[in-house]
């Protein structure tokens, strides 16, 4: 069944992140006292006494539009009340009212959801003074919270659970299994595009400034019977390269989003080619054995035969640590060849996850066998046994040796381009072990 909905709003720095996290019981969502952190809407998972949700954390309404981004943050906002089940309405107990709290409250109240009007930054239990102006906004009665120190927030949530039991939620027969998709790259190489563009949707918010996407947004999807969810990550630099805690942040939820991913898109902008940033980045996802797709982003802007060659030439000779990885141009702007990508990450999973059978595996080393190509030392040589799959997602494969201390690294990276030249593992890095076997 799915989850309900439940959606975080109010102006910037009233405390919403910093909310979500105490109820999520994690610490998922940025908090920083810079406002305007969150930008795109993200999705937390929750429970309170037996009944599970979703929170829903939005960035800050305002109604000015100083801010590059306002416009945009102010309609993902809108777009997260308007599909929730419940709305928790934030304001700041020590601030007051101001002109966008009463903003905030015009459209909750033509929405028409249930909501819950949260006062915050109540760190003094017992203490009600000050919540008789918040009246006004002409939303319910408020509710005092602490955010930091947890006073009020289970109370509040006992009446949030009891409206979600009462919302009608569909019932889907079972919830199939979905395939995790990471898009990942350097700063402005288009990885919000593409997300918007897969999900055939305005989800992640679109700049030309580097570093507007902060947290790892999740969409889910189906194309063609199959569930997937698309996860929109911050932009990857060097660490000594981050110079503010919030793009930190962003950072570290961007390899967060990585280690629970079956297949990353690696985005690359064709416009400034291969860069050193791009290789780290593929190196990240490389170390923690997710399947790779690589897309060249803005490839109709690339001009001329030879250009185009030169970029694919250059992804082959410094990219050889991925070079497990299919490789697809498109322009995630017009969305031409986008469709492209789906068959990529559909091929680089089934190879991910896929098991092959021991009889297939032994004929395969014996072949390797009757080469002779081993390794030695001194009078010591190495001799294979037999090998079986042992894991998946990516694939493991044991051998079994006679002196497992004999392997090198080149011989690992022969035996792997054999297996490569043997079977389909087009997408998906392989591990090996030897092991002793007398």
């Amino acid at each position: 069944m799915p989850l309900p909905l439940v959606a975080v709003v109010g102006r910037p720095n009233v405390g919403k992140s910093t909310f979500v996290n105490r109820i999520a019981q994690a610490d998922e969502a940025i908090v920083h006292e810079m406002r305007g952190v969150t930008r795109d809407r993200s999705y937390h998972e929750a429970d309170w006494n037996g009944v599970e949700f979703k929170l829903v954390d939005t960035g800050g309404i305002e109604m000015g539009d100083d801010d590059a981004f306002q416009g945009s943050i102010r309609a993902q906002a809108i777009a997260g009340a308007n599909e929730a089940d419940v709305v928790i309405f934030i304001v700041d107990g020590k601030t007051g009212i101001n002109a966008d709290d009463e903003a905030v409250a015009r459209i909750l109240r033509k929405a028409g959801k249930p909501v819950f009007l949260v006062v915050n930054k109540m760190d003094t239990p017992n203490r009600t003074d000050e919540l008789w102006e918040f009246y006004q906004l002409g939303v319910g009665d408020p509710w005092p919270v602490s955010s930091t120190h947890g006073h009020g927030t289970g109370d509040l949530l006992d009446a949030v659970v009891d409206e979600l039991r009462r919302a009608e939620v569909p019932a889907d027969e079972e919830e199939e299994p979905s395939i995790n998709v990471a898009i990942i790259g350097r700063p402005n190489a288009g990885k919000s595009s593409l997300t918007n563009k897969m999900t055939k949707g305005d989800r992640s918010i679109v700049s030309d400034v580097a570093g507007t996407t902060r947290d790892a947004i999740d969409t889910a999807v189906e194309h063609d019977g199959t569930l997937y969810t698309i996860v929109d990550t911050a932009g990857l630099r060097r660490k000594s390269q981050i110079d503010q805690d919030v793009e930190y942040y962003g950072f570290v939820r961007a390899m967060r989003a990585i280690d629970r991913a079956d297949v990353a898109l690696l985005v690359i902008d064709s416009t400034l080619g291969l860069t050193d940033q791009d290789q780290r980045v593929a190196g990240y996802a490389a170390e923690r054995g997710c399947a790779m797709v690589i897309v060249l982003n803005k490839w109709d802007l690339v001009e001329g035969p030879e250009a185009k060659a030169d970029i694919r030439e250059r992804i082959a000779d410094r990219m050889t640590f991925v070079g497990y990885a299919p490789v697809v141009a498109i322009s995630a702007l017009t969305g031409k060849k986008v469709d492209r990508i789906w068959e990529a990450i559909d091929k680089a999973y089934e190879n991910f996850s896929q098991t092959i059978p021991t009889n297939k595996l032994n004929t395969w080393l014996s072949g390797i066998r009757e080469t002779g190509h081993t390794v030695s030392n001194g009078k010591a040589v190495l001799r294979m046994k037999y090998v079986t799959q042992t894991g998946t997602c990516p694939p493991y494969f044991t051998f079994f040796v006679n002196r497992p201390d004999l392997v090198t690294d080149n011989y690992e990276r022969f035996l792997e381009n054999r297996l490569r030249e043997g079977f389909d593992l087009v997408g998906t890095p392989v591990k090996l072990k030897f092991k002793k076997k007398d």
